[in-house]
């Protein structure tokens, strides 16, 4: 089930269309191909689990973004309204790559990923119909948002799938996996929100370090962390402004760093007070 995406060239503008059984191609303002996406049928597991897949291949010189995209970047957003025998949609995003754009950096994919999709159904014996919007962001020379209607049927029968496998395991290492031993977080004032200090026991990673640090409340906007490490210590720094401007208390076991390498990456969720 693949459908080619034809973006919008205005900044801000989208197109929508159908995953279904055969490609489908939405006419925008210029006539590059930029985006295919495939849903990807994927398997029953025990209980109500039921594993997919979002398989997006781009054109050479485009990107598309990790769920925490950086300051350049547009981060994914899934709305599963309308689907049937479902119960919840849990993405798993593999391990992304940075890259610097414009003298800003972006976190994301390119030319190709899949997205495993982890959902719960209703009813074991019954198919899946799952519908909803992905909006998500492209990326050549400027950053351009796209909506994308997700429509397919997912039968109860169903095999591994060598693709969503590969995806699966293509994840960051967790904090045993690293190494990782005590995490404290400091927290300070600061005009417009916090500034948060991320103090990691953990051995260094391969090539050179970036992180990436995230919230529990997505209405927080995070800056691009700054590292420094002095040998199995790393301290991130960072700054947190909510969107309405207004005071927010930080939930320290809901903030998830991850440090990447190269080719690798360690997630860290939750830290102690300092």
């Amino acid at each position: 089930m693949a459908v080619r995406l034809t973006l919008l060239a205005a900044m801000g503008l989208s197109t929508s269309m159908a995953v279904t059984s055969a490609p489908v191609v939405a006419q925008g303002l210029f006539d590059d191909d930029v985006i295919e996406v495939e849903v990807l049928p994927g398997w029953r597991e025990a209980g109500m689990a039921h594993i997919a897949a979002l398989r997006f291949t781009l054109d050479p010189g485009w990107k598309t973004y990790w769920r925490a995209p950086g300051d350049a970047g547009i981060p994914p957003y899934f709305d599963w309204q309308g689907s049937q025998n479902l119960v919840s949609v849990t993405p798993h995003f593999p391990v992304p790559d940075i890259f610097d754009q414009n003298g800003m950096r972006s976190i994301g994919y390119e030319n190709e990923v899949v997205i495993p999709l982890h959902l719960e159904r209703v009813s074991a014996a019954e198919p899946i119909y799952l519908q909803g919007m992905l909006h998500i962001g492209v990326c050549e020379e400027i950053c351009i948002p796209a909506m994308l209607e997700i429509e397919a049927m997912l039968p109860p029968q169903g095999g591994a799938d060598s693709a969503i496998q590969a995806a699966l395991a293509d994840r960051p290492m967790t904090e045993a996996e690293g190494r990782v031993g005590r995490v404290t977080c400091a927290v300070d004032a600061i005009a417009d929100g916090l500034a948060l200090t991320m103090t990691a026991t953990m051995p260094p990673l391969s090539g050179a370090e970036a992180a990436a640090i995230e919230t529990a409340d997505p209405s927080v906007w995070v800056a691009e962390p700054s590292l420094n490490r002095s040998g199995n210590t790393l301290v991130a720094r960072t700054e947190l402004v909510h969107v309405s401007q207004a005071p927010f208390a930080l939930d320290r076991s809901g903030v998830r760093m991850t440090v990447f390498g190269d080719n690798e990456a360690v997630e860290i969720v939750g830290c102690a007070a300092r």
